[in-house]
């Protein structure tokens, strides 16, 4: 029986860079579950790899056919922007173990869908003025920077991710990234340990 590792952390903490290095790591043999949302792709972002970009009305029939695992929804200054996880034709939990970036809210809703014997968390953390800093980085390379909801996001994560949150989620093991690859070696170990590869 497969697993589901749910990477997560607050915005700019690295996890895109740890999820590249994740995935291409044949010694952990894990597939990607693409999340969905309704929010406007970014500047080389692909539709399919990082998120399954889609409308409004595509989450509603999901929805309705049941197919929506766990989703929150964002009232940003550029409107209300969904994000969600389907179980659709490319999870197979019966075979093989699934790798996918969410939030600590979408990993508590994954937990409560799958059970917890299912479902790792792997929380990834920063010091937030290196955020900060990779946010405004990564948002200046944008064709419209949205600094605004650059910083409502900042903002909310620290909610999001409150000490009380984590431990109400019961994550007890928290991954430092102050060097990407560090990271990842770090948490491929501890994979390799929970999956007992």
């Amino acid at each position: 029986m497969g697993k589901l590792i749910v990477l997560m952390g607050k915005s700019a903490t690295g996890k895109d860079t740890i999820f590249k290095l994740l995935q291409t790591d044949d010694s952990l043999g894990l597939r990607q579950l693409v999340p969905y949302t309704t929010r406007p792709q970014r500047v080389g972002e692909v539709n399919g790899e990082a998120y399954h970009f889609v409308t409004e009305e595509d989450f509603s029939v999901l929805l309705e056919q049941g197919l929506v695992i766990e989703h929150r929804a964002y009232n940003t200054v550029h409107g209300l922007w969904r994000y969600f996880t389907v179980e659709d034709a490319q999870l197979d939990l019966e075979h093989y173990n699934y790798l996918l970036i969410g939030t600590l809210e979408a990993y508590v809703s994954i937990v409560k869908h799958f059970g917890r014997e299912k479902v790792i968390p792997v929380l990834v953390t920063l010091d937030d003025g290196m955020r900060l800093e990779r946010a405004l980085v990564r948002e200046r390379q944008q064709e419209n920077p949205r600094y605004e909801e650059m910083c409502r996001r900042f903002l909310a994560d620290s909610a999001d991710y409150s000490q009380e949150k984590i431990d109400a989620a019961g994550i007890t093991k928290v991954f430092e990234n102050h060097a990407s690859v560090d990271c990842k070696e770090e948490i491929s170990a501890y994979i390799k340990e929970q999956l007992a590869l």
